[in-house]
């Protein structure tokens, strides 16, 4: 499998309820590269680099997220693998 790097939005319930911190853990347990943060209009976006069946596992657990979630939606958009500079991942400021 190669690597590729794709960015979400996360629409619904998804800020004060952990989205970001599970989606963090999730990630680095899956060795990914990235960040995810809080957006001012009350999405989650999620910035992942890493081999295709990792960042699939990934996108496949963001449709449900951690308890309390909801999630009603998720645009997906594959991105350059340079945009998703660095090793590890991490929890950025609001955008």
């Amino acid at each position: 499998m190669h690597d590729m790097a794709t960015r979400l939005i996360i629409e619904g319930t998804v800020q004060g309820v952990g989205f970001r911190h599970a989606l963090a853990t999730q990630a680095a347990a899956l060795g990914l590269a990235g960040r995810v943060c809080n957006r001012r209009n009350g999405t989650v976006e999620a910035c992942l680099r890493g081999p295709q069946q990792d960042v699939e596992a990934l996108v496949a657990w963001s449709r449900h997220g951690p308890p309390g979630a909801r999630v009603t939606g998720i645009t997906r958009t594959e991105v350059d693998e340079e945009e998703i500079a660095g090793s590890g991942f991490h929890i950025a400021a609001t955008r």
